[in-house]
């Protein structure tokens, strides 16, 4: 085990050009924790917002961008009797996985599964922890019932357009191109609508309303989701890349019986995480295993070009993830 390793840490808040290498000492597992040397580390929004200084990592967390990595475990905690070293797993991450090792809790990590590679590994945990506590967990979601993801061509989205259409629901998706559109409906969605021509509200209305939306857009999405809504629908909202303040008329939400409702992942605490994770082993994971579902990958960068993911990602040209090749 070396005693130092390369990272890619945040030099002062700023655009993706602030992103740079540099050596940090190898941390060490605490009591529950695994420690992974890293092959892949997932490229996610809320890294974007951190290296802007708008997200701060929680106390205790590493000050390092990175909420999702692939690879081996290298040392365990005391505690941990479900891993032992040389295992491949893939981890939720408090913070730190752009680097060649981190530390996470142990019931955080999940197996890779068989039929993918190290670098599909590492683009689960963040998206797919997302997505089973906001869209079945939280939002309810059940087969039959209409359900509505907005940017349908992202992480987030491909991934919950796999599951939605897995478990029986009707979907319907929103993204910004004709190839976009395609590749939502490609994976499950029964019409993704182009929000540059077409408005969902009017679409979805037609349909007789969602029972369940997923946004992460906010701004002018907020009123125009609850006027997309059937009576006693759900909107879960997860981010907002167009702001978090908006005028809204409760009295709707009121009459229809409407629930409003979101959550975001990195707050919660281990406990909560873990139950997500159990949830995952139990309901999806045997479906990646198969081959039912899988993720959806735009392009992989060396770690030192952390800063090129970065740029990628906030073209928004990508669909699907973005990772990190850190080791092989």
């Amino acid at each position: 085990m070396p005693d130092t390793m390369t990272v890619i840490e945040i030099s002062e808040p700023g655009g993706p050009e602030v992103l740079r290498p540099t050596e940090r000492p190898v941390p060490q597992p605490g009591h529950g924790q695994i420690l992974i040397r890293v092959a892949f580390a997932g490229v996610n929004r809320p890294d974007a917002l951190q290296r802007a200084g708008n997200y701060a990592p929680p106390p205790g967390a590493s000050d390092l961008p990175g909420l999702e990595a692939s690879g081996t475990v290298a040392a365990v905690g005391p505690g941990v009797t479900q891993w032992k070293e040389g295992d491949a797993v893939c981890a939720l991450l408090p913070g730190g996985g752009y680097a060649e090792y981190v530390v996470t809790p142990a019931a955080h990590a999940l197996p890779v599964p068989k039929v993918l590679d190290m670098a599909a590994a590492a683009c689960l945990p963040e998206t797919y922890f997302t997505v089973w506590t906001n869209v079945f967990m939280r939002g309810g979601l059940a087969a039959g019932e209409r359900f509505l993801v907005h940017g349908g061509s992202s992480g987030i989205g491909t991934t919950a357009i796999q599951l939605g259409a897995h478990f029986g629901a009707r979907v319907f998706a929103t993204a910004g191109s004709a190839e976009k559109c395609a590749a939502c409906e490609k994976l499950g969605a029964e019409r993704a609508i182009n929000y540059r021509d077409d408005d969902f509200v009017e679409i979805l209305k037609e349909e007789g309303g969602a029972q369940l939306i997923l946004d992460m857009v906010g701004g002018d999405y907020i009123p125009r989701n609850v006027r997309a809504l059937a009576d006693d629908g759900r909107l879960v909202q997860i981010a907002f890349l167009s702001g978090p303040k908006v005028e809204l008329n409760f009295a709707q939400i009121m009459a229809r019986r409407l629930t409003v409702t979101g959550s975001t992942l990195r707050p919660q605490s281990d406990a909560a995480k873990a139950k997500i994770a159990d949830g995952l082993r139990a309901h999806v994971w045997p479906l990646l295993e198969a081959g039912r579902v899988a993720p959806v990958m735009d392009s992989t960068f060396p770690l030192a070009e952390a800063a090129k993911a970065h740029a990628r990602m906030e073209s928004s040209a990508h669909i699907g993830k973005i990772v990190l090749q850190v080791a092989g």
